[in-house]
């Protein structure tokens, strides 16, 4: 099994083209401590030739031109006109940060769209999601505990997790939590390796411990570092679990929510702006650290 590192940010990316929060102040600055980011994505395969993708961000064509083995060349053949080597695209929940970068396969190429029916309904809603060709575009609906092969030789199930309906949805009183067909986790599996991505996640409750005991890699909601984040940096009101997403520290928080489960590794990705985590050698980095995670970075391939 492949897995590349295509985007490690929340929605917004890193630094946030507004934002003057403090960890973001040190993008702009040029501090070495940090590096830019791109909004949460990454890529599976089994073979190196045929590729899903797992969540397609905004920033998807610089990701793709960043990537040289998911580009036309590394394809395409003398005479052929189209050519990529992703051949499926999978999302994890109807978020902007998730779905926006379809629009940028909209250039005829032929791949398969799993989802669940809920979220590809609300993308099928969405006229200006018709750009996406029926002719050369298969949805292929995916049911909570459905195995499926999207790409040669790499195995894929998908389970609900704890979240919410993308902001774009919510109306009146907003359930947190609700596990259902909106949020989503997805484990891939090849080659004897198991990796499980959970870029969304309000809770970890005790059968989502047992489910990802032993895997080979843990990509995790990195959102926030602490609750109220956003509130403290003067950027926001909502604070992480309000958006759907389970802190790293705090009273039920993610850092040690999969302790001693024989995790091979753990990765915090879809990080926020926020989140100090970002910045190399931080108090807070170095105890998530300390605590057996890593930081997703752009760019990176994980080797299960």
């Amino acid at each position: 099994m492949r897995l590349l590192v295509l985007g490690s940010a929340a929605g917004g990316g890193y630094p946030q083209w507004n934002c003057l929060c403090a960890v973001c102040r040190l993008a702009w600055n040029g501090d070495p401590r940090v590096e830019q980011r791109s909004q949460s994505s990454i890529a599976a395969s089994a073979d190196g030739r045929h590729w899903l993708l797992l969540n397609a961000s905004p920033d998807l064509r610089g990701q793709i031109v960043a990537s040289p083995t998911l580009g036309a060349g590394a394809r395409g053949k003398d005479g052929e006109s189209r050519a990529s080597p992703i051949s499926a695209v999978l999302v994890t929940n109807g978020d902007v940060d998730h779905v926006a970068g379809l629009l940028t396969l909209r250039e005829k190429q032929r791949f398969d769209l799993y989802g669940t029916r809920g979220v590809l309904d609300v993308l099928q809603a969405n006229p200006v999601f018709s750009v996406l060709d029926p002719a050369v575009v298969a949805l292929r609906p995916i049911r909570a505990g459905e195995v499926a092969e999207p790409v040669e030789g790499l195995e894929i199930e998908i389970f609900a997790v704890p979240g919410k309906v993308p902001l774009y949805l919510e109306a009146g009183e907003v359930e947190i939590g609700a596990e259902g067909e909106m949020t989503v986790g997805v484990r891939l599996s090849a080659g004897g390796r198991t990796a499980f991505y959970i870029p969304g996640c309000a809770s970890v409750p005790d059968h989502l411990r047992e489910r990802v005991r032993g895997a080979d890699v843990l990509l995790f909601d990195g959102t926030v570092f602490h609750d109220d984040e956003m509130s403290e940096a003067g950027v926001g009101v909502k604070t992480g679990r309000r958006m759907g997403h389970l802190p790293i520290a705090g009273d039920g928080g993610s850092l040690h929510a999969f302790d001693d489960l024989g995790i091979g590794q753990r990765i915090y990705i879809h990080i926020n702006n926020t989140n100090p985590i970002l910045v190399e050698g931080s108090v807070e980095r170095q105890a998530v650290e300390a605590a057996g995670w890593r930081v997703a970075s752009d760019g990176r391939e994980i080797e299960p």
